[in-house]
């Protein structure tokens, strides 16, 4: 089993930063694909921004320039770096891996986190 803790969440002003943190734990052979996800109430879960094993990147538009996705294979964890943030940036975040359990089946199941709530006020 797989254990993703999302943390780094809170309330933070209009321009302000915040950096949250995704760590994976438990049994698995190769973590894939992590991301980093949001909903704000009455709004379906977005794409925020999404990270490969090997680094690369792709982002929501809404958030290009402005976030950051990084992560560190060696620890297991994934970051999001989010600078000058906006009142519609307000939403839980949860961050999701796309791990693979075992070297002898390629197969990745999806685990997500439990979800860290970031509020942006005006």
């Amino acid at each position: 089993q797989v254990q993703l803790v999302e943390s780094g969440g809170g309330l933070v002003q209009a321009g302000g930063s915040l950096t949250l943190s995704c760590a994976a734990s438990g049994s698995f052979f190769s973590i894939n694909a992590m991301g980093w996800y949001r909903q704000a109430p009455g709004n379906q879960r977005e794409l925020v921004a999404r990270i490969t094993s090997d680094g690369s990147t792709n982002y929501a538009d809404s958030v290009k320039g402005r976030f950051t996705i990084s992560r560190d294979n060696a620890k297991n964890t994934m970051y999001l770096q989010m600078n000058s943030l906006k009142p519609e940036d307000t939403a839980v975040y949860y961050c999701k891996a796309d791990v693979r359990g075992s070297w002898y089946r390629a197969v990745l199941t999806p685990y997500w986190g439990q979800g860290t709530q970031v509020t942006v006020s005006s």
